[in-house]
């Protein structure tokens, strides 16, 4: 099915601009500055997502050009702000995706921060269903979604990987121009959750996942509050039960006008956030220990992309 209609008047993502991206140079005109012709950055194999997502043979992901959040510290900011990546047409979407699996057996194919390109991601599930490619599909998103874009995306999705970056609303609209964010983002984990339930597999077993829901959070440095609030927020709407993802991976990759986000975190902040949690009584819970944090090693820069590299991730290479 050509699903490039949702393209007319473009209400893919919550901001709901309305704009008919099928129009030359509507992208000038849209958040998201894009339009409707597909940009990809790079497709391959990675190696640093959660252990049940990326296993032994790496995760597929598919990095989009563009981004409908636009976060003033986006560690992929040369695709999401800058906007870098290659034009496709749906078939070369589709041969460049089955080459990814046929040479590399990923165990997932996982589509980061799609939203303004769901009408191209459901054809391409299509397209490998229908010639029997079953891994399965998962939607790497900003946790800013529109319930109504999800329910389209069910059929098309078996794993979902969503943020939820900002409990605090004045932290949302000035790193993402989303004051609305903090409920946004609930509503749409609910959603996820009510279609797929919680991930199929744990912190302690590290089975690769085939189903389900796993939440993420980046800890920002000088706003504890903001992770603080939001480990409560996902505690009272979801439960101890739910599968957490507690990232301590920040870089300040761009020039920002927040002292604070200058700087990388703490081992004094992420502790005051991890032991928060614990206190919570999260029961699977992916940690990612910050460089000092009891001895644990550097690894973070391993996975800090550059897009302008053939293989943008060193932590991937010679694997």
């Amino acid at each position: 099915m050509d699903y490039t209609y949702l393209f007319k008047k473009c209400e893919l993502c919550p901001r709901k601009c309305g704009r008919d991206r099928t129009l030359p140079g509507s992208e000038k005109k849209t958040f998201c500055r894009q339009n409707s012709q597909l940009r990809v950055a790079h497709i391959g194999p990675h190696f640093g997502e959660e252990p049940p997502i990326s296993g032994t043979l790496g995760s597929g992901t598919i990095f989009f050009s563009g981004c409908s959040l636009r976060c003033t510290f986006c560690q992929n900011h040369q695709i999401s702000l800058d906007g870098s990546g290659d034009i496709m047409t749906q078939e070369e979407f589709y041969i460049k995706t089955k080459a990814m699996i046929d040479e590399c057996r990923v165990h997932n194919i996982n589509f980061v921060t799609p939203d303004h390109f769901f009408p191209y991601t459901f054809r391409l599930v299509e397209q490998l269903r229908e010639n029997r490619y079953n891994l399965p599909i998962l939607y790497n998103t900003s946790g800013y979604q529109s319930i109504a874009l999800l329910k389209l995306a069910e059929e098309f999705a078996d794993i979902y990987m969503p943020d939820y970056k900002y409990s605090v609303p004045e932290i949302a609209k000035r790193n993402s121009r989303c004051i609305d964010y903090p409920q946004t983002a609930l509503d749409a984990i609910a959603e996820m959750i009510r279609q797929k339930g919680f991930l199929d597999s744990s912190s302690e077993n590290n089975d690769v996942a085939s189903k389900g829901v796993l939440v993420r959070h980046l800890i920002l440095p000088g706003k504890i509050e903001n992770s603080i609030h939001a480990l409560d927020s996902l505690f009272l709407e979801f439960g101890q039960s739910l599968p957490l993802s507690l990232m301590s991976q920040y870089h300040p990759v761009l020039r920002h006008d927040d002292p604070d986000m200058n700087r990388f975190l703490s081992v004094d902040e992420f502790d005051a956030v991890y032991s928060h949690a614990l206190e919570l009584g999260f029961k699977n819970m992916f940690v990612q220990f910050p460089s000092g944090y009891n001895s644990m090693p550097e690894e973070q820069s391993e996975f800090l992309p550059d897009f302008n590299d053939e293989s943008p991730f060193k932590g991937n290479r010679g694997r």
